[in-house]
């Protein structure tokens, strides 16, 4: 008995399991069909309602072909504002930070005065963040983010996002840097002692208040005195001179740092050159 009771309800589950599925499938089917006539139809109000129910679904896929064809018909209609931005999240929420940043910015343009424009502004400047890649790959969309963010800042200098701008600009300036630092001593790494110095010294002079700043004018230091080391005669007591120059300078900000003692050694060491060749 148990076991015939047993039979029937896997029995049960297995039809339910099936009839739920295939009771899926015919809803997809017809959901699809459904959405292919609407993609097909000349009836836009149909299509600027379908496209906004998808959105709001989060449909953003089939959402997308319907606001990109709504946007060209409504273009000079009451309704073209409404569909641009539509069409603008959409890229956006498909991840293509691109083409949103792009058209977010015409559509504040081509909108300055909707109550819609600063944020289409900020969405331009903040899809360039999200596009700011690891600091060791080309910082071209870091820069440009700075750029529109800062713009954004000086168009709405009233906008409850200016200190989240502010925040998200750090960031990009911290990436700039460590890209510019990590740059340099890769230099210092490859025994280019030369080109180490002048980049670690331009680094500072963009960034004067580095997280770096001790360990990189550690390594102006060194630098200078291994290029001393390897130079032509003519050239190393110069060399030496700015290797005891550049020691000074780190001395006076970081007497107390974890790298004074290893400065010192190679001070005195430059020192003695120097002095051997001054005579």
């Amino acid at each position: 008995m148990n076991n015939q009771l047993n039979r029937y309800f896997c029995a049960m589950l297995k039809f339910n399991l099936q009839s739920g599925l295939l009771f899926l499938l015919l809803l997809t089917f017809v959901s699809c069909s459904n959405y292919n006539k609407v993609l097909k139809s000349n009836d836009y109000t149909l299509k600027k309602q379908t496209a906004i129910e998808l959105y709001n679904k989060k449909d953003y896929q089939r959402a997308y072909p319907l606001f990109e064809e709504l946007v060209a018909v409504t273009r000079g209609t009451a309704n073209a504002e409404d569909m641009y931005f539509y069409y603008c999240y959409c890229n956006y929420y498909l991840d293509d930070l691109i083409s949103a940043g792009y058209h977010f910015q015409q559509f504040a343009k081509t909108y300055p005065s909707s109550p819609k424009a600063e944020e289409a502004s900020y969405m331009n400047a903040y899809c360039y963040y999200l596009g700011s890649p690891d600091f060791t790959l080309d910082q071209t969309n870091s820069i440009k983010a700075i750029q529109e963010m800062q713009l954004f800042i000086n168009q709405y200098p009233n906008s409850t996002r200016i200190q989240e701008c502010n925040d998200l600009i750090d960031k990009l300036r911290d990436k700039l840097e460590k890209k510019a630092f990590e740059s340099a001593m890769l230099y210092y790494q490859m025994m280019d002692y030369k080109a180490a110095s002048m980049s670690l010294k331009n680094m500072l002079a963009d960034y004067p208040n580095s997280q770096f700043k001790e360990e990189a004018m550690f390594t102006v230091v060194k630098a200078n005195y291994l290029l001393a080391e390897n130079s032509v005669e003519n050239k190393k007591m110069e060399r030496y001179k700015s290797t005891l120059d550049d020691y000074n300078a780190f001395i006076n900000k970081f007497a107390a740092g974890k790298y004074a003692d290893q400065a010192k050694e190679v001070y005195d060491k430059a020192l003695i050159k120097y002095t051997e060749y001054s005579k």
